[in-house]
């Protein structure tokens, strides 16, 4: 086993590194024991897992799908070695977190600061609106709005979060303030991901089935157009705090709130829980708490 874990270990640094001479220098080995040693994984495996030529390297399909295995369970390794030798109060190793990317830009201070406290920690902070596989893609830690239907992944509230519909000042004198949800069949609205599916639905059970001539699968373009005036839009409100504080977005229908999705961090069933993660959805927690205190009290939102 223990040549199948360097194995691994070897093949991980050097998809990372992106060529066999730097995974060596990384490694304090020669160019030529790495390859060796990855000739024996790709032979022990029956699969060819990196295609090489004197200038590049690049990853099969098979080798891909190996890496995102291999990445968790050489940080699972590191983790056992650290937590063995500096004890469950330590953070270090590599944090891979995912977040939309209207949210990752709020995360990004706070990993920032996170790190700080903890030095012996690597972040890395992938933005994407995609709903990723957290174990296929390698992830320590997801931040997202609601949960996952997921029974394999552990949901820890954040911070709660409320959801408005808002739109530019200029679009709603244009068109008017709707005043009832049903209302929103005759607005523009700006809509995320699959126009035949898009349905906002409200806390006292209603739907609305919506439209409008502007679709993204991007929430951050989505936003820039309702202040661009193209219409409604659904959003959290920590992804438009600013804009409504600033005059730029205004609220609809605050007297019939949306159905709720707190912030949850996700993350994968284990009996031990690394302690990055541990340490890093605990402040999280406290950090959003505070932040979602000063939301309250926003003026804008309540308009």
């Amino acid at each position: 086993m223990a040549d199948e874990l360097i194995q691994m270990r070897v093949f991980v640094h050097v998809v990372e590194a992106g060529s066999l001479s730097a995974a060596a220098r990384e490694l304090g080995l020669s160019p030529a024991v790495v390859s060796r040693r990855l000739a024996a994984l790709e032979q022990r495996l029956g699969v060819r897992l990196i295609n090489r030529t004197t200038r590049s390297l690049a990853l099969t399909d098979e080798g891909a799908a190996f890496h995102a295995r291999c990445l968790r369970i050489v940080a699972d390794i590191e983790d056992a070695e650290t937590q063995a030798a500096v004890g469950a109060r330590a953070a270090s190793g590599e944090l891979r977190v995912t977040s939309t990317v209207a949210f990752a830009r709020r995360l990004s201070p706070l990993l920032y600061e996170f790190q700080r406290l903890h030095e012996g920690v690597r972040v890395r902070l992938h933005a994407s609106d995609a709903v990723v596989n957290i174990v296929d893609g390698g992830f320590d830690l997801a931040v997202r709005f609601g949960t996952l239907a997921d029974s394999s992944l552990i949901a820890r509230e954040l911070a709660p979060n409320r959801r408005v519909i808002c739109a530019s000042p200029d679009y709603l004198d244009r068109r008017g303030r709707p005043a009832d949800p049903q209302e929103l069949v005759h607005h523009d609205c700006v809509l995320m991901g699959e126009p035949a599916l898009a349905v906002w639905q409200f806390a006292e059970g209603t739907s609305v089935r919506v439209n409008g001539a502007f679709a993204s699968n991007d929430g951050e373009i989505a936003h820039l157009w309702a202040v661009q005036g193209a219409g409604l839009v659904l959003k959290s409100i920590w992804d438009v705090q600013a804009d409504l504080a600033a005059g730029r977005l205004e609220v609809v229908l605050d007297a019939h709130p949306l159905a709720c999705a707190h912030i949850h961090a996700m993350y994968p069933h284990r009996r031990f829980v690394a302690p990055k993660v541990r340490l890093c959805v605990d402040f999280l927690r406290e950090r959003l708490a505070e932040q979602a205190i000063e939301m309250i009290g926003l003026k804008a939102i309540s308009a």
